[in-house]
């Protein structure tokens, strides 16, 4: 909802609750107004129960199917006072153990006192028939647990912020929940609790905490560390780390200073010298990357001298296979035979799919047990469909799931509990953080091989480190770099102009031919327009490419030819709005059966199966791709078929999707499309660089399709940004490798 709207206050009871959630609070209930009307409210309102008496700020929605509906922001909820009303509370099920014949024994003894009795005096209500005193005092915690909910829910959402928030501090720290709360605002931005450093920081204020208090300025600090994972760094240099404080909370730097010392004694930082800098760490990110550091340059002293003849074994790979292998894929056969890590990388058309085939082959010819793996669902789709042999990936490998409480991602195999094989297969590795490759190192035995894949010239990963990349030019792990572009690829523009934008060389935007095309257009709005015509049209009529198998990527989400406004476009001609197709408004967006949408984060707990319901499973991850099947209004769900993976979504969950017509050149990492085109248009310069160029234009396997002013495309290869990210790891390899 846009806060900027004035709210507006409907005051009532209770009258029944529709549906609840019980995890987040998130209500459907029938009110009564103070005009006699009965409405329907939703929002978040934990514990509620008919009888209450409520006053709810808010607006005025239509629901697509449910009719006019009032959205609470904030709610004050009063406890019923009359007999009647308090009954209606007790019966409807708010309090443990009562039900309604035992609601009527309570009030028909103790009246418009009841809700007090319950409360305060527990031994009364043993005096009732069929209550015991044990019973009674169940009843009473359980009624006391309640208003303590209630007691932190309206204390938060006084001050504008979310409910969850609250439910999750009384989940954490019980009826003791208010008086933390209290004493140090600021753990509302804890990692377990889930607000962000600015909500908290707003409530902080409001409730007149000094500006410069110490909980204040610790809090920024670790917000500047949790932030700055989102841009790739594992640490932030001490001095950078005090300025970017107090700058954030315009504060002194030398009250920063002081706040990281206590952090950093505290154990809440781990600050540690590397190369000259000062660099602070979050404790988890710090154990990452010093334990993978440690885990490879033990696989580096290792070799394996197998007593085999090699020439004859890589004569009968390429008998069986039916190809010669070029001089390097038989080097990188040897270097995979003999040591227990290895990489390989490579541009577009330079042979890493056949050479991780012959690796896998020959791993098999001497009965070797090989798991593969990827980053993403997607890679890992299109790692089983090059190979034959299924392909994971690393959280479904690793058993990821959430913990107890929800809050964490844990995996069940780790040191204790390894994977059952003996050599690893990684693809696209640059898209690897550190955390997630350090969770692979844990989980593999001693001995188990591990080959690297991936193209080092890709985007790195979104979360912290730049593992690929610090391997490689750690130059202690044994590397095979693949050049050359292989016979049947040279006639493809689109792997020619890839090496060119690599190397920085402009390719001949204007020969329109073979896979690589450039429809120049200097305006976006005649740019927008002929994307739409390309996948509504001109690629299904012209070249039998359809609607399913196009991707639009841009560099960005803003904007018009951002991925925003071009899945709206997109939606509008491949999917319009029809009586037969049910729709979900949520937010500015417009969920409809048909559309292709993408999962934006893991979700480890999803639940999925097949439709013939003979395979199930959990989890759908981030970058994953499917379609709207079905909408269940009266479920409040949607069914989503993600490559014959049927998954159910509660409303609620929508946050986790977006349209997918249009994804930017990021998310696109680890794909294959069979037809690409590229929105191109001006933007942010860290956006607009010869990585994102050069990472869209090899996603596109068939055709590739540049839509804009080829201006930008030659500015975007002069944009040679490489962002540097804070990581050790290329340091700690080489310090524990011994070399200077």
């Amino acid at each position: 909802m846009d806060h900027e709207l004035e709210l507006m206050e409907l005051s009532g009871t209770a009258e029944s609750i529709i549906y609840k959630n019980e995890e987040n609070g998130y209500t459907v209930l029938r009110l009564r107004d103070e005009n006699g009307e009965m409405v329907t409210v939703v929002g978040c309102f934990p514990y509620v129960a008919p009888g209450e008496s409520m006053i709810i700020n808010g607006n005025w929605v239509n629901h697509g199917t449910h009719g006019r509906q009032f959205k609470a922001e904030f709610a004050q909820r009063l406890l019923p006072t009359s007999a009647a009303a308090i009954y209606s509370f007790l019966a409807g099920g708010s309090v443990k153990g009562i039900g309604p014949a035992t609601a009527r024994l309570i009030v028909d003894r103790f009246g418009d006192k009841a809700l007090d009795v319950l409360e305060s005096s527990p031994d009364k209500l043993a005096s009732i028939k069929g209550i015991s005193a044990s019973k009674a005092q169940q009843m009473s915690k359980s009624f006391r647990s309640q208003a303590s909910v209630r007691r932190i829910v309206e204390l938060v959402c006084a001050h504008g912020l979310r409910p969850i928030l609250a439910l999750r501090m009384y989940k954490y720290y019980g009826e003791n929940a208010i008086d933390y709360l209290r004493e140090n605002p600021y753990i509302l931005s804890a990692s377990h609790i889930g607000g962000s450093f600015a909500e908290a920081d707003t409530f902080a204020l409001e409730l007149g905490i000094e500006s410069t208090n110490r909980n204040r300025i610790s809090a920024a600090v670790i917000f500047e560390l949790r932030h700055n994972l989102n841009n790739g760094h594992c640490f932030i240099p001490r001095e950078k780390l005090a300025a970017a404080t107090s700058a954030l909370i315009n504060v002194d730097e030398e009250d920063a200073q002081d706040s990281v010392d206590m952090l950093i004694e505290s154990g809440q930082l781990i600050c540690e010298t590397v190369s000259n800098c000062q660099a602070c760490y979050l404790p988890e990110i710090y154990e990452a990357e010093s334990d993978a550091a440690q885990r490879i340059a033990r696989m580096c002293s290792k070799c394996f001298s197998e007593k085999l003849d090699l020439i004859e074994l890589i004569d009968r790979l390429e008998k069986t296979q039916g190809l010669k292998y070029a001089p390097m894929q038989r080097e990188t056969l040897r270097l995979a035979l003999n040591n227990q890590l290895l990489v390989v990388t490579g541009g577009p058309g330079t042979g890493k799919t056949t050479t991780v085939r012959a690796i896998l082959a020959m791993f098999d010819k001497l009965g070797m047990k090989t798991l593969l793996t990827a980053p993403t669902g997607r890679a890992a789709k299109r790692m089983t469909e090059l190979t034959d042999q299924e392909a994971v990936t690393v959280h479904r490998l690793l058993g990821a799931k959430f913990s107890d409480d929800g809050e964490r991602v844990i995996f069940t195999k780790d040191e204790d509990d390894t994977l059952d094989c003996d050599a690893i297969i990684l693809d696209e590795c640059s898209m690897v953080d550190v955390c997630l490759f350090d969770a692979l190192l844990r989980a593999m035995k001693p001995d188990t091989r591990l080959i690297m894949v991936g193209d080092a010239d890709q985007l790195p990963s979104v979360g912290p480190g730049n593992v690929f990349s610090s391997v490689i030019r750690s130059e202690v792990v044994p590397t095979v770099r693949l050049t050359e572009i292989f016979r049947q690829n040279e006639g493809s523009r689109i792997v020619r102009n890839a090496h060119m934008i690599n190397k920085g060389e402009y390719p001949d935007f204007a020969e329109n031919s073979g896979d690589f095309f450039r429809l120049r257009r200097l305006q976006a709005a005649s740019s927008v327009e002929t994307i739409t015509e390309l996948c509504v049209r001109r690629l299904p009529e012209k070249m039998k490419i359809p609607p399913q198998d196009i991707q639009v990527l841009s560099p960005t989400r803003k904007g018009e030819m951002g991925t925003i406004n071009l899945n709206k476009q997109l939606q509008a001609v491949l999917n319009p709005a029809s009586k037969e197709k049910k729709e979900k408004f949520f937010g500015d967006c417009v969920f409809r059966e048909g559309d292709r949408v993408m999962q934006i984060k893991n979700n480890y707990d999803i639940l999925w199966s097949n439709r013939e319901m003979t395979e199930s499973g959990s989890g759908i991850y981030n970058g994953d791709i499917g379609f709207i099947v079905s909408i269940d209004h009266e479920n409040e769900s949607l069914t989503i078929d993600f490559d014959g993976r049927l998954a159910v979504y509660g409303f609620d969950s929508l946050l986790e999707l977006e349209h997918a017509w249009a994804m930017t050149v990021h998310k696109s990492q680890g794909s294959e499309y069979r037809a690409v085109i590229l929105a191109l248009s001006s933007g942010s310069q860290m956006l607009m660089t010869r990585g994102v160029l050069y990472t869209a234009v090899t996603r596109a396997k068939d055709l590739l399709i540049l839509v804009g002013d080829d201006r930008t495309a030659c500015q975007m290869i002069d944009n040679f940004r490489q962002s540097r990210r804070y990581t050790a790891l290329r340091i700690r390899l080489r310090e524990l490798c011994g070399v200077s």
